[in-house]
């Protein structure tokens, strides 16, 4: 969304693509929810944390915002066999097809899907150091509660996630209405927050990555 589409074919033609099963799973969800298709996290986000996931050795991770299951995959993928990754969503249309790739890629032993709305959900998870790694990609306006129910419970040098950060590049536009403020104020918080050192990168709509110091 940053570069000329030739920039951005390239670079796509030269990431790992995703394997059929994330390819059937990304048809179907078009055909299902057509233009809303950007809801889903494009391929080489998806491939960019897997790697994200086996690079830092989490074991326990935790996503706000299923959706269809892409991102679940590729982030249930980078965990060890006895690792767990705690879904949150308030959807039961679409994350029914999320549990349906689940079971296909083998992946349904180890992520378990909270439905309900993920603040209440985050609350309710122990308050100690337990999460090494989580995804953020729901509610604009609802992220910084997310970042602070996650963050006190992520371990020292685990890893989070933010998706949207740029969105489509209007987020310097000080006229842009929608989720813009919001992410604006998110990004801001972020930033200012001495606990965590973040970086945000020009993938797809914008990902944030936020690490615990």
């Amino acid at each position: 969304m940053f570069t000329t589409p030739a920039v951005a074919a390239y670079a796509a033609a030269h990431t790992s693509p995703p394997d059929d099963l994330l390819a059937d799973l990304a048809e179907e969800t078009h055909r299902l929810v057509g233009d809303r298709i950007s809801m889903q996290i494009a391929p080489e986000q998806g491939t960019l944390l897997t790697m994200l996931v086996r690079l830092s050795g989490a074991r326990s991770a935790v996503e706000v915002g299923t959706f269809t299951g892409y991102s679940s995959i590729c982030i249930a993928r980078g965990l060890p066999a006895d690792g767990r990754l705690i879904a949150c969503d308030v959807s039961e249309e679409w994350t029914a097809v999320a549990r349906r790739y689940w079971q296909k890629a083998g992946l349904d032993d180890r992520i378990e899907l909270r439905l309900g709305p993920a603040a209440d959900t985050l609350r309710a998870m122990p308050a100690g150091e337990s999460i090494d790694f989580a995804f953020i990609d729901a509610d604009k306006p609802g992220y910084p509660v997310y970042y602070e129910e996650i963050l006190p419970r992520l371990r020292p040098g685990g890893l989070i996630a933010v998706d949207n950060t740029l969105q489509h590049g209007d987020i310097t536009d000080p006229a842009a209405g929608g989720n813009v403020p919001a992410m604006r104020e998110f990004n801001d918080l972020v930033a200012r927050d001495s606990r965590v050192t973040s970086v945000l990168l020009t993938v797809a709509d914008g990902l944030t990555l936020i690490r615990k110091n």
